[in-house]
């Protein structure tokens, strides 16, 4: 009897035994306990909300590399979990080249894959890397370049769209400019452009909202995402399976299995007619022309050179599109609203901006619904070369990245070089330690946005809206990391954004049309940023209204 009570007792002690360790004793060996970093004033306390909202992060980024050097001991959700914050160069570097042994955690790739299902965003090892060279093919230059004629045309649909706000607007002897929520309108374009582009789908979003699949994605990507109770996203993140089951989050589960209905039944079949045509092409020896990247990604998944087992399944090919949708819409246009808002603030740089765009003029009526696509074309590599347009482009994207930051888990135990000296916690200053250990399973945080504002790379400047920098950057700012002028914004390495070429054509095009037909100017609203998934704009006060940036738009009249 003895024996049967003791083995109960054990098996129930060793849980708890278990639990112990790991949160009392392990975190005491880890080695990053030896780094500098804020204290906490509490078990549960943290530092996420300081090196996260981007109302304060940059300040809180500077205060740490003063006071505890660029390699950043913080810590996350509690005392056992010890995390990395790094804001030296050549370890971010390390951490973005080395995919294998720094992955997206699993918490932040169950969610991702919850909504999208597992795309590139949420793949990780070989799934990624056969999903990327799949789609790597649709997103050369000559394919992108395709696709050139659709953003003027959705750009210019907007455009008129707007003009015929103002007309209506001015008809009413309103004493104010017309205010337009540019962050609202701006997104429904960019949905109407990656819906074409992506699987040669036409939401008409710019003209309506009620599109079935439309409406899908954006109650998802919105709803669901940005007004989210916050228990209920982490509870949807580490709870079991089966506690999620017993306490289900009603509206939002219902929302969820309702959009990826709409999805799976409208995209699916989009799939099944592109695979037949793309069938039909080939015995007829015709081949299927389609150029949007569903049928892009088809063609690449079936090319002779793709052996059978690093093709990927038409649900791979479906979360690929929800992928593409996402960052094609959501990131755009975000760069795009942040853009417009900083051209409004700063109005001298927007004045600029348009002097330069108006030396460029289309080849033949001047209406750009008139030109031909050889036209826009041509069109089109002259914007891209206007110097001040690059300029005003890099720098929006430097100071309000869309993405703030980014986090990476260890798959083993490393040694992440250093390029500063390591401030360690007793005080000393180890000048000579070229190397930070990270054990196992700990988190490192790539911050983006410190990288893109860090006053001692970029200059005192470096939290200001300056063009003008990219004529001269500093030799510290032209040795940094990152796949679009040494910047993170488009991260780096082996998972840098493959949408990249494409995300450039529509912010530079929509910039052109929208900025050489009306004057954007500030509105009383005050606009502060909210890391919410992304960085998006809030009016200050009204967060529960979800993401807004009114703005005051007035056609624009050259002088004579």
């Amino acid at each position: 009897m003895g024996i049967i009570v003791n083995t109960i007792l054990l098996v129930v002690a060793t849980p708890f035994a278990y639990l112990f360790y790991l949160l009392a004793i392990a975190p005491r060996f880890n080695p990053l306990q030896k780094l500098a970093g804020p204290p906490t004033t509490g078990w549960f306390k943290n530092h996420l909300n300081a090196v996260l909202d981007p109302g304060i992060s940059p300040q809180v980024h500077e205060f740490y590399v003063k006071k505890y050097g660029r390699s950043i001991r913080i810590r996350g959700v509690g005392p056992w979990d010890d995390r990395l914050l790094t804001l030296d160069p050549i370890s971010v570097a390390h951490v973005l080249k080395n995919s294998t042994i720094y992955e997206k955690p699993w918490q932040s790739r169950r969610l991702i894959t919850s909504l999208i299902g597992c795309g590139m965003l949420a793949a990780e090892g070989q799934v990624h890397k056969r999903q990327r060279r799949i789609a790597t093919p649709a997103f050369s230059i000559q394919n992108m370049r395709a696709l050139v004629p659709l953003v003027f045309k959705k750009g210019s649909e907007l455009n008129a769209r707007w003009l015929e706000m103002v007309k209506q607007h001015q008809n009413t002897d309103a004493k104010q400019p017309l205010v337009v929520d540019v962050c609202h309108w701006i997104s429904r374009a960019t949905f109407d452009v990656i819906g074409i582009a992506g699987f040669d789908y036409n939401f008409n979003a710019i003209d309506d909202e009620t599109n079935e699949l439309f409406g899908a994605y954006k109650e998802m990507f919105e709803v669901v995402i940005s007004q989210g109770a916050p228990f209920r996203t982490l509870q949807r993140i580490y709870a079991p399976r089966f506690i999620n089951a017993l306490f289900p989050d009603t509206k939002v589960d219902q929302t969820i299995e309702r959009c990826h209905s709409i999805i799976h039944r409208v995209a699916g079949q989009l799939i099944q007619e592109k695979k037949l045509k793309i069938k039909e092409g080939e015995e007829s020896g015709i081949p299927y022309a389609g150029r949007d990247l569903l049928s892009l990604l088809l063609k690449s998944n079936v090319a002779t050179d793709i052996p059978p087992d690093q093709r990927i399944s038409d649900e791979d090919i479906l979360h690929n599109i929800n992928t593409f949708m996402f960052a094609g819409s959501d990131t755009s246009s975000l760069s795009l609203t942040w853009t417009l808002l900083l051209l409004a603030q700063n109005p001298a740089v927007q004045d600029t901006l348009r002097a330069e765009m108006l030396t460029i003029a289309p080849l033949s009526t001047g209406n750009l619904s008139d030109l031909t696509d050889d036209e826009i074309q041509s069109l089109y590599a002259n914007i891209s070369n206007l110097t001040y347009l690059n300029n005003v482009t890099r720098e929006s994207v430097r100071l309000i990245p869309p993405v703030h930051s980014s986090i990476r888990v260890a798959t083993q135990d490393d040694e992440v070089p250093t390029s500063y000296p390591v401030h360690m916690r007793d005080g000393t200053v180890m000048r000579d330690k070229s190397f930070v250990t990270v054990p196992k399973g700990s988190f490192v945080h790539v911050a983006v946005e410190g990288f893109n504002l860090d006053k001692e790379i970029w200059g005192a400047d470096a939290w200001e809206f300056k063009p003008d920098r990219w004529d001269n950057l500093p030799e510290s700012a032209m040795e940094q990391p990152g796949l679009y002028s040494n910047t993170l914004t488009f991260s780096a390495g082996p998972r840098s954004c493959i949408g990249l070429r494409f995300s450039m054509i529509e912010i530079k095009t929509f910039l052109y049309i929208l900025i050489t037909n009306f004057v954007f100017q500030t509105t009383e609203d005050k606009i502060m940023k909210a890391n919410v998934v992304l960085t998006r704009p809030y009016v200050s006060g009204k967060f529960k209204e979800g993401s807004q940036c009114p703005m005051f738009i007035t056609p624009y009249i050259p002088e004579k």
